[in-house]
């Protein structure tokens, strides 16, 4: 039995009792220059929202703010967690873990002291709770990375914050503890079957809140959605490894189609 065939089966032999966990980008949606005119392919979206009333959670767990989630998820009855966990789109707003509702202020500064420095190809994503540091539209890209990790170094320092890498850029978070793994340990609770698509260093956290999952006898799921820019390290701890959010958006439908959504 193929990797892909094994995915189907284990979500599909108890769906009442089994957890879908997604990424957003370069997994539900390509890759793009400009953060804000992301968006997930209609394919994934359409099999998200087919898949929500079929199995027992279906969530979308992003580094985006929820509220930038809850734009494209409407209506889908996805669960949203923004901001790798620190929010949760509910009511129709995004709802502040409270660990890290204190830190507002502290990011806030950060993300004025980061537009003041004006590095050249340096773009300041302000997140509300979290900033990230973008260089993938920089004329250097070498040159802008080297900026933007000894800006970071010095927000994290100077605001108290902790800085993630990501895909040509760098956020800064609270240091609360709080990452995708956590939301994967915590809605994953009591599943009898669970996977998480992934495609960045973030998402490894989810990938051992798997493990954590199935110690616990759970069967899980880990699956890495490839790029010129994933790293290693993440697919080399996938149980099933497809070629792009084309590939990702196929799986989905497939799940679906099979559970009769």
């Amino acid at each position: 039995m193929t990797p892909r065939q094994q995915v189907l089966d284990g979500l599909a032999a108890d769906p009442g009792r089994s957890g879908l966990f997604t990424d957003f980008d370069g997994t539900l949606s390509p890759i793009v220059a400009d953060p804000e005119s992301a968006a997930p392919l209609p394919a994934a979206l359409s099999a998200l929202g087919r898949l929500a009333p079929q199995l027992q959670k279906v969530a979308v767990v992003s580094g985006r703010p929820a509220r930038f989630l809850a734009r494209h998820f409407d209506g889908a009855a996805v669960d949203l967690y923004g901001l790798h966990g620190l929010e949760h789109w509910s009511g129709g707003d995004a709802e502040p873990a409270a660990e890290a509702a204190p830190y507002a202020a502290a990011v806030h500064s950060a993300v004025a002291f980061a537009i003041k420095a004006g590095l050249d190809g340096l773009d300041v994503e302000d997140k509300g709770l979290a900033l990230t540091l973008h260089w993938r539209r920089a004329a250097e890209g070498e040159k802008a990375a080297a900026a933007g990790a000894e800006l970071a170094g010095q927000l994290a320092q100077r605001f108290g914050l902790v800085a993630r890498p990501g895909k040509a850029s760098v956020e800064l978070l609270p240091p609360v503890g709080i990452d995708k793994g956590s939301v994967v340990t915590r809605e994953g609770a009591g599943l009898a079957a669970a996977c998480f698509l992934g495609d960045d260093a973030g998402d490894l956290a989810a990938f051992r809140a798997l493990d954590a999952l199935e110690a616990g006898g759970a069967r899980v799921f880990r699956i890495g959605v490839d790029s010129t820019e994933a790293p290693p390290e993440l697919l080399a701890a996938a149980d099933l490894v497809l070629d792009g959010p084309k590939a990702a958006a196929g799986l989905l439908e497939d799940l679906a189609d099979r559970l009769g959504g």
